[in-house]
């Protein structure tokens, strides 16, 4: 008989284990006594240990505060555990996952992150389906990485993305795909695992409470000018620029001084594109002024990895040249 797992679950908050208050669905404590049926049938496979946030987070009011706190959470839990689970709300979780995936690339054990678009008490909520996905996870052979798991879809982490407010299928990874399906009936299917990379030494990065990552999107008209008042007038840490397509800006001459500016103070500037499975690369020629002021191209990374990038990259000093390499490494450019 297989020995079941030792895993560590860490209930921040979210829609998972909400219940209704007068003002709304506010995160409550009794997540754990909710859920224990469906963990009970696991529990050949997994043994669990709870940890629960204090105070609990709605995902949309997390900062760079509550993302240090995980990490530190990671750091003094992992060693201890063969895996663990991250129960948090959907709004920041692609978010979250990324910066998880990216600040400890080298944990040596699965990390699951999942939530829910209705409470777990609620009825026809999708969390049993979200927490027996997340479980099963578990017990894929050679699995250590960062994923979501959601509706029976196992997703990697660096370019996860939720896409839905009203489905069961709210996150999806449009670049890199899905790692493994499962259902109750047929178990792990359509397989995708990536090869156990070779071992090295473990990367660890911090998080500053005081990194400032401005994003900014392009959009036909006069958007523009605010773009370049904010970087001239407010210089921040980072900047994610979504621009179009193949990462093609206007050609505009005050827009690409602010660009070329803080470039010279060595503030990154990382071009991605807009689009869901867009790929920022030196195709068009309307880019390459864009380009030439300094932008980093930020290849087919998204909204969500781009911010974990600068945010790591303005905490621990990251050149220019190291978010490059970081970049390639991931397979991103």
């Amino acid at each position: 008989m297989t020995t079941p797992k030792h895993l560590a679950v860490y209930y921040t908050g979210g829609t998972i284990g909400m219940q209704s208050t007068p003002a709304g669905l506010a995160p409550a404590n009794d997540l754990p006594r909710l859920a224990a049926p469906i963990f009970q049938e696991f529990s050949e496979e997994v043994h669990c240990d709870w940890f629960i946030s204090d105070p609990l987070i709605d995902s949309s009011a997390i900062t760079l505060s509550n993302w240090q706190h995980c990490l530190e959470w990671i750091d003094s839990t992992a060693t201890d555990y063969d895996g663990l689970l991250i129960l948090h709300g959907t709004d920041t979780m692609a978010y979250t996952a990324n910066i998880i995936a990216l600040a400890r690339p080298q944990l040596g054990i699965p990390l699951i992150l999942t939530g829910a678009m209705l409470p777990l008490a609620a009825d026809n909520s999708d969390a049993p389906l979200n927490l027996r996905t997340a479980l099963a996870a578990f017990s894929l052979r050679d699995f250590n990485q960062t994923a979501i798991a959601f509706n029976g879809q196992l997703w990697p982490a660096i370019g996860s993305v939720k896409i839905s407010t009203e489905r069961p299928e709210a996150f999806a990874n449009p670049q890199f795909g899905t790692l493994a399906q499962w259902s109750a009936t047929e178990g792990w299917f359509n397989t995708n695992l990536p090869a156990t990379p070779p071992s090295t030494a473990p990367a660890s990065y911090c998080i500053s409470n005081t990194a400032r990552i401005h994003c900014f999107t392009l959009t036909p008209g006069a958007n523009l000018d605010m773009i370049s008042a904010s970087l001239n007038q407010n210089a921040p840490d980072g900047v994610v620029l979504q621009s179009y397509g193949n990462g093609n800006t206007p050609t505009d001459a005050s827009f690409l001084a602010a660009i070329r500016h803080i470039s010279q103070q060595s503030i990154p500037v990382l071009n991605i594109s807009q689009v869901l499975q867009g790929n920022a690369s030196a195709v068009y020629a309307q880019g390459n002024e864009l380009r030439a002021a300094g932008v980093i191209n930020g290849g087919k990374c998204n909204l969500e990895t781009a911010v974990a990038i600068l945010t790591l990259a303005a905490s621990n000093h990251w050149s220019k040249e190291k978010i490059e390499n970081l970049l390639e490494e991931q397979q991103l450019i």
